[in-house]
């Protein structure tokens, strides 16, 4: 009796930690994330360069592939490919189990581009571009399981610089061309606006 509850206590254990590992460990992204501060901020929240994302409460699957993509080469950036290329793919969960854990904090747009970014996003454009809210939520808080990220309080200098580089083919890491295809017939000014309205947006 003895002999069969200490196997099923083993068994409980080996499975418990066979989870945490696989959806990684916090307190070691944590210590890992020291490198990632000067451009990500210590919980994740950004620093003073709005070109560079808020990782703080960013769905894990979404940061473990975009950290896979820049080490293979599928999204290109001269600073996170030397940053990705040394790690491995528990580094990668636990950097994200990290960030993920971390409360956002959101940001104000600007009141001129309110009007328009909120169409763009809630109803899309009669010219054929679709609502946002579709794939990221009307909150952007977006589909963990789809892949699709969350936009909620992100910069908006980085959210038009990636819109931008959806459309011009820069960068092409989305599933399904997805985003190439929503920013295919935005123009600079439709994705200033959208990129200022998620900026505020929770």
């Amino acid at each position: 009796m003895k002999k069969a509850l200490w196997i099923a206590s083993f068994l409980a254990l080996a499975a418990t930690g066979g989870v945490a590992q696989a959806g990684g460990d916090v307190e070691a992204g944590k210590a890992k994330s020291a490198v990632c501060a000067a451009c990500h901020g210590a919980d994740g929240n950004g620093s003073a360069n709005a070109l560079f994302p808020k990782l703080a409460g960013q769905h894990p699957k979404y940061i473990v592939k975009q950290l896979q993509d820049f080490k293979a080469g599928a999204r290109k950036d001269d600073t996170m490919a030397p940053m990705a290329a040394p790690l491995n793919d528990q580094d990668m969960e636990n950097l994200a189990a990290y960030f993920s854990s971390q409360k956002p904090k959101i940001g104000e747009a600007a009141a001129d581009k309110v009007e328009l970014g909120e169409q763009i996003y809630r109803a899309g454009l009669a010219k054929g571009v679709p609502a946002c809210i579709g794939c990221h939520g009307p909150t952007g808080s977006g589909n963990s399981a789809a892949g699709f990220p969350s936009v909620s309080g992100q910069n908006a200098a980085y959210v038009a610089k990636q819109l931008k580089d959806f459309r011009e083919g820069v960068r092409s890491n989305d599933p399904n061309s997805m985003m190439r295809g929503v920013t295919a017939l935005m123009n600079d000014h439709d994705i200033e606006a959208v990129a200022q309205y998620v900026q505020g947006l929770h």
